[in-house]
This record gives structure tokens, sequence and C-alpha cells, in this order.
């Protein structure tokens, strides 16, 4: 026969392990909350490095590769030259991100990619974009929107530092 204070402390048991096996299962999963990209990039280049730092840093999980011909696999992935940077991050979905793309801009495009499209590319190596900041220098650029008839539409236009990390700019 059980006591009442045995009695009333077997519900809190019982919700201390149902808490116990839900945050072990959010830990376990964590990873899975993480964007995941992986990255191919030329072994040597350093503004790479700082792009790859800034997704980490935005929750993203990354995973780099070398290829021996970079801009082979750009062609594959529907990337023409002109909108081509120095890497590539290719999402679990296949979706392309061509350059110095910030964080909060893939995230956007992945939660509600625009039809017919195949991903976002910021040509060249604008100044002052992640991974290719120089002190507080910055140029404004656009962030293009990819599409799969080689067409491509301005997803953002970048017009100061603070806009790449706070929506407010």
């Amino acid at each position: 026969m059980m006591d009442r204070k045995t009695a009333s402390i077997r519900p809190y048991r019982a919700t201390a392990l149902a808490f116990s096996f839900f945050f072990a299962f959010l830990n376990v999963h964590a990873d899975e909350i993480a964007t995941q990209l992986v990255v191919y990039k030329t072994p040597t280049c350093g503004c790479c490095v700082g792009w790859i730092k800034h997704l980490e840093a935005h929750n993203f999980k990354t995973e780099v590769y070398h290829p021996e011909n970079i801009n082979a696999l750009k062609q594959e992935k529907g990337i023409k030259r002109q909108f081509q940077s120095c890497h590539t991050g290719v999402s679990k979905s296949g979706y392309v991100f061509e350059g110095h793309i910030p964080a909060r801009f893939i995230n956007e495009f992945l939660v509600s990619p625009p039809h017919n499209s195949i991903g976002l590319s910021v040509p060249g190596m604008p100044v002052g974009s992640p991974g290719m900041e120089v002190d507080d220098k910055f140029l404004p650029y656009k962030v293009l929107t990819l599409m799969k008839d080689g067409s491509i539409e301005v997803f953002k236009e970048v017009n100061s530092m603070s806009e790449q990390y706070d929506p407010a700019g």
C-alpha cells in the first residue's frame, strides 16, 4: 500500500522523466535544425573561409569540398559565368548559393523559394559582403535569384553593411 507522500511524488517523477527524454531528443536533433550547405571552393581562398564562418555563426552547418574543376561544377549546377563568384553552396534540396550571400537571405529564400528558381547569387566579390570585410568599407550590391531558364531577378538590394544582418537595415 502506498502512502499519501509517495503517491504525490510519482506524477512529478513522470513529468521529470518526460522532460528528460524531450531535452535529450532536442539535443540529438539540434544539428537537424541548422541549415545544411555543402560548399565547393578552391583550397586557397581565404574569403570563402570568411563566408563559411559567417554561415556557421548564423546556425548553418557546412561541409566543404575542393573539387578539381570548380568551374565545371558551377556550369553543371546551371550558374552562368556572369553570375559566378569564388564559391558555391548547395542546400540539401539542391538549391545553389553562389558567392558572398548573407545567411539571412539564404534562410529567407529557403523558407519560400521563388517558382522555377535554382538559387541565389552575389556575382563577383563585393567589398563589405560576408567574407569580404575590409575595415568599415562597403559597396552596395544585389542578391540575384537564378532562374531555371537562365534569367535572373533581383532578390534583394543591399545598400548598407547593416542590411546584411538586420532586416530593419
